[in-house]
């Protein structure tokens, strides 16, 4: 039986989505403006 596919791990989430991996890009801030936008109460992960 092989191992899930999905092993999750919190500081790789928050390097990879987190709001200062976010906030460092264009498109990055694109997206944190768009969540704003919308009122979203979580920006990022």
């Amino acid at each position: 039986m092989p191992k899930r596919t999905y092993q999750p791990k919190k500081r790789k989430q928050k390097r990879k989505h987190g709001f200062m991996a976010r906030s460092s890009s264009v498109g990055g801030k694109n997206i944190l403006k768009r969540r704003r936008q919308k009122k979203r109460t979580k920006l990022s992960a």
